[in-house]
């Protein structure tokens, strides 16, 4: 999978499952080349607002986050940093 095509994929999961009214997905793993990880998969910054967020605390936000990316976590994502809010908290 290229890297175009595993940020698409990604990003249709997150829209499907979570609904957002704001997501930015950057790939980051130029900036991690010659880490041992960078061979092993692609790296990834999240920016994701979704009121399914609502009420729920870091760590449970970031398994909705896990669970839409699940079939990519395995195989073709090494790393995921997340920044999960709610609309009324940007």
């Amino acid at each position: 999978m290229t890297a175009a095509t595993l940020h698409d994929a990604l990003t249709q999961a997150l829209t499907e499952r979570l609904q957002p009214v704001a997501l930015e997905l950057e790939d980051d793993s130029a900036a991690h080349a010659g880490h041992a990880g960078a061979r092993s998969g692609a790296h990834f910054n999240l920016r994701i607002v979704s009121a399914r967020f609502a009420g729920l605390p870091r760590v449970a936000r970031h398994r909705l986050v896990y669970d839409a990316l699940r079939p990519w976590m395995a195989e073709g994502v090494h790393a995921l940093a997340i920044d999960a809010r709610t609309p009324d908290e940007v």
